[in-house]
């Protein structure tokens, strides 16, 4: 492997280096945009029970803005569950951009890692096919295992290149689905809360909802 590495020449630094990072971006997105994490189970029937009995306490906002990002957007609203309803909405949905700013992290250098890195691999191609055409501008055609290591660089970069862009443009397109849809979802159960607290919904539909949002979400 060291020696396949080596042949490709020094251009493979930046894409070990690329494959480094994506994996780690992978594995941290992986672990932190698990729906259970985002959006735990009956949050928002728990909230309202407690705004019914009238247990909404400071203490227990701030239980449920460390909770989790549905938590801080559900918080935000209930820190103006007394100001008129355009209020609290316009608080719920700033502390929203911020919640998706955060789930959207690392994304846009996942998205460079899978656009440079078959970059970095056509540029060692290019690197490569100089290298032969200077070896048969020396010495011509006559000795092939000269012209096989500029070829062999040109391959093994731009193979590593793609080895690398493919996976990680994948998982890129992934996690920017799957974070439109927590979003999505975010923003439907902060509406219903909302509605149901300003007298616009029923509180059976929405505590039958948001039970079935929970289950939907193990």
């Amino acid at each position: 492997m060291f020696e396949i590495v080596k042949s490709g020449g020094w251009l493979m630094l930046p894409i070990i280096l690329c494959s480094i990072a994506a994996l780690a971006i992978i594995g941290e997105r992986l672990w932190s945009l698990q729906r259970k994490r985002i959006i735990p189970k009956h949050l928002v029937a728990q909230i309202w029970q407690l705004h019914s009995k009238g247990a909404m306490t400071a203490e227990q906002i701030a239980t449920v803005r460390n909770s989790s990002p549905l938590g801080r957007v559900l918080a935000s609203g209930l820190s103006n569950v007394n100001a008129h309803r355009e209020v609290m909405k316009e608080s719920i949905e700033e502390t929203g951009r911020h919640v998706v700013h955060e789930l959207e992290r690392y994304m846009n250098t996942l998205g460079t890692i899978a656009a440079i890195s078959p970059l970095l691999g056509l540029l060692g191609t290019v690197i490569g096919m100089i290298k032969v055409f200077s070896v048969i501008t020396s010495q011509g055609v006559g000795n092939p295992a000269v012209l096989a290591g500029g070829i062999s660089e040109a391959l093994i970069t731009t193979a590593a290149g793609l080895s690398v862009a493919i996976p990680a443009l994948m998982a890129h397109r992934y996690f920017r689905g799957l974070i439109d849809g927590l979003v999505v979802f975010m923003e439907q159960e902060a509406i219903k809360l909302v509605e149901v607290i300003h007298g616009e919904r029923g509180e059976s539909d929405v505590a039958s909802a948001a039970t079935k949002a929970g289950d939907g979400a193990r």
